[in-house]
């Protein structure tokens, strides 16, 4: 059985993403891993950041990201798909740049992998989420942030990357196969100092909706991002990849953080914010275990049946 594991990235260095991290938390369970590069900008060292890992497991493959499709995100799913057809494992494991998976899941990744090897009934696996937000002692369990996505796929079966590349679909528009895995992702796409965060968000969002529109937009935006009241969020009391402990270490903007429980923000609230989503997911916690009543599922869960 081979694994492969790919990614797609640009300008990972300068705005703050743990690639370097991201890459060497599913190294030791795959054979290859692919990096779909893009072109960065001038003070930016993604390249060199990922082949400090100095593995000849790593094939980094150079792209240019065409401005035609910074629109809705297609960029990202173009490029993702792009690093997907490089892929050359039974199965393949993405991960976003600002996305990293414990040490302690990397066993039952594997058995996984193997277990439903010749399943052709399963066409990935998904996984469960960790969303940090502000620091790295809180995150987000809340309604209206995904809590699961497809981050293992079965290659060869015409699998391809869905809207701005959170998931993957086949064929002509079809959901995929899946089953849950007991593993969680770690994503920290929302731990930056405040001045990166705002530019990246801009960046991101000039992926979607085109450069000139967000330019303008951003221009009457402060320069630094405002994480509200992270005193509101639940701490997170577990443990994260050791991997990412230096990388955790080197946090410096905590006294920019507003540890209160209540503040006011100028931008628009986010979900987590909002009385509506607070109230749904207390009732999702006390009557549903946590998971969602509805929302977000772009895969079809099957199950196996036990001998």
């Amino acid at each position: 059985m081979r694994i492969s594991g790919f990614t797609m990235v640009r300008n990972a260095t300068k705005y703050y993403f743990p690639i370097k991290e991201s890459i060497l938390s599913v190294l030791p369970i795959v054979d290859e891993f692919i990096v779909a590069l893009g072109k960065g900008d001038h003070n930016d060292r993604t390249r060199e950041e990922i082949g400090s890992i100095n593995s000849d497991k790593i094939k980094i493959i150079d792209r240019i990201w065409s401005e035609q499709d910074f629109i809705d995100g297609k960029i990202f799913a173009n490029e993702t798909s792009f690093a997907l057809s490089q892929c050359t494992g039974d199965w393949s494991i993405y991960l976003q740049a600002d996305e990293v998976i414990h040490e302690n899941d990397l066993k039952k990744i594997v058995q996984c992998c193997s277990d439903h090897l010749n399943n052709s009934a399963v066409d990935g696996f998904l996984f469960n989420y960790y969303h940090f937000f502000g620091d790295y002692n809180h995150y987000l369990p809340f309604h209206g942030w995904y809590k699961n996505e497809i981050r293992i796929i079965r290659n060869n079966i015409n699998v391809y990357s869905y809207k701005d590349a959170q998931s993957f679909r086949k064929d002509q528009n079809q959901k995929l196969n899946v089953l849950p895995v007991d593993a969680h992702i770690y994503h920290y796409g929302w731990v930056r100092p405040p001045e990166l965060m705002q530019s990246k968000k801009k960046e991101q969002d000039s992926m979607h909706h085109g450069k000139k529109k967000i330019q303008e937009e951003y221009e009457s935006k402060p320069k630094n991002f405002d994480y509200g009241a992270i005193g509101r969020l639940p701490v997170f009391k577990k443990e994260h990849p050791k991997v990412m402990d230096d990388f955790r270490s080197k946090i410096s903007w905590t006294d920019q953080l507003d540890y209160s429980r209540k503040s006011l923000v100028v931008r628009d609230k986010m979900k987590h914010e909002k009385f509506k989503y607070r109230l749904i997911t207390y009732f999702e916690n006390l009557l549903n275990g946590g998971r969602d009543f509805s929302g977000y599922s772009n895969w079809n869960k099957i199950s196996i049946s036990k001998k």
